[in-house]
């Protein structure tokens, strides 16, 4: 998990508005107005005059014996219904999509039992990094009450929502740092996830997402979402099991104040709900 801080954005601020240019008649006016004498009309063309007029009564009479309702129907001429606004439908399909993909994964960390030949039972679970292992007793109340993951998928589900409204993009894609399970991108105000991270089920996608969020938090606290971030002085106190994560290639060109940076979203990524609340605060 990293952050880009290769080129600082500069600070562009602008709005442009543009005036739409409202098409008129134009007629030339310039030349003199020249009379000409009456025309005497002959008898062919006051008939055709006359049937004219008998069609152009017919027709307006159509128009007002016309159903009110096809009348309204028809649009308008030179009028334009305003455009609605568009629902942000796509965030939301994502959204639901990533969490429908997480409770899917989270079916793998699930205890289970396995019938041998012989008769025996053998009982499976998986284990991450860190964690203890369980005792037999601890594996069959599992099997019995499984873990449902329902309050990670709820924090991811709020983190996503407010890293949205802040102007973050999320994207699945592979981070440009190698080896880095996410990324932080402030002059792209970009957050990438790895895509295998998803199929790595909701704890592990909670703890990377705010992980994130917290170096989202950090640009915020440097001067705004697409600035350079800074500490923000939390608890620097690494878990045993992330003891070495900075020590590993991914970091090998790190400055001192960008290792600081991480051990600070890496000793508090585990707090589920304070990448919420530091966004909070300081953005």
């Amino acid at each position: 998990m990293d952050f880009d801080l290769r080129n600082r954005p500069q600070s562009i601020d602008g709005t442009s508005a543009t005036t739409a240019a409202k098409l008129v008649p134009c007629f030339d006016v310039s030349s003199p107005i020249v009379r000409r004498p009456p025309r005497q009309n002959h008898p062919s063309t006051s008939w055709a005059g006359a049937g004219l007029l008998v069609l152009l009564s017919a027709l307006a009479l159509a128009a007002v014996s016309q159903p009110a309702k096809e009348r309204l129907a028809q649009p308008a001429a030179n009028t334009a219904a305003p455009a609605a606004r568009a629902v942000p439908l796509p965030r939301v399909a994502a959204e639901a999509q990533l969490l429908q993909s997480l409770a899917v994964a989270d079916q793998q960390w699930r205890p289970r039992t396995q019938a041998l030949p012989g008769g025996g039972t053998r009982y499976v679970y998986r284990k991450r990094a860190g964690d203890p292992d369980l005792s037999l007793a601890e594996i069959k109340a599992l099997i019995a009450n499984p873990p449902s993951f329902e309050r990670e998928r709820q924090q991811i589900s709020l983190l996503w929502r407010q890293l949205g409204a802040l102007g973050v993009r999320l994207t699945l894609e592979q981070p440009r740092k190698p080896g880095a399970a996410g990324e932080w991108d402030p002059r792209q105000r970009t957050l990438r996830i790895k895509p295998t991270v998803v199929a790595k089920g909701s704890a592990e996608f909670a703890r990377v997402l705010n992980h994130e969020a917290i170096h989202v938090a950090q640009s915020c606290s440097g001067g705004g979402i697409g600035a350079r971030p800074r500490p923000l002085g939390l608890p620097e106190q690494l878990p045993p099991s992330l003891q070495t994560v900075l020590q590993q290639p991914t970091y090998a060109k790190s400055t001192a104040q960008e290792r600081q940076l991480e051990r600070e979203a890496y000793a508090n990524q585990h707090q589920l709900d304070l990448g919420l609340t530091l966004l909070k605060i300081h953005c």
